[in-house]
């Protein structure tokens, strides 16, 4: 519903910031694989490319939150193990943290349910 007017507030955003203020796409990617190589890789020699085992051990999984501000292409971002609310919230305080002071933070992000807490 009203998906004009959202893609308007949103683009007007980006291009028309708020005077003093700071304007962040945050997006998470979960289940990214924690895979470790069996062997090491060998390295690269004149006429021959690197090479790698095709082996390797599973380290469980992480998930990636980050949050790019369009106007710098700065990304700050933070792996945690889980993905559940209290990690988000974490996450937007590490944000918080690199914002510098006396502007105003504007987050678009989708709907997914850790963004409601």
């Amino acid at each position: 519903p009203l998906f004009v007017e959202k893609v308007r507030d949103i683009v007007g955003l980006y291009l028309d910031p708020p005077l003093k203020a700071m304007v962040l796409c945050v997006d998470e990617k979960s289940q990214i694989q924690a895979l470790d190589r069996t062997q090491p890789i060998l390295p690269l020699a004149p006429g021959i490319p690197e090479r790698r085992t095709h082996d390797y051990m599973r380290h469980g999984t992480t998930t990636l939150f980050a949050a790019l501000d369009i106007a710098t292409g700065e990304v700050i971002g933070e792996l945690h193990r889980r993905h559940r609310s209290s990690e988000f919230l974490q996450f937007l305080r590490t944000v918080e943290a690199n914002v510098p002071t006396g502007l105003d933070v504007h987050l678009v992000m989708d709907n997914y349910g850790t963004h409601k807490t």
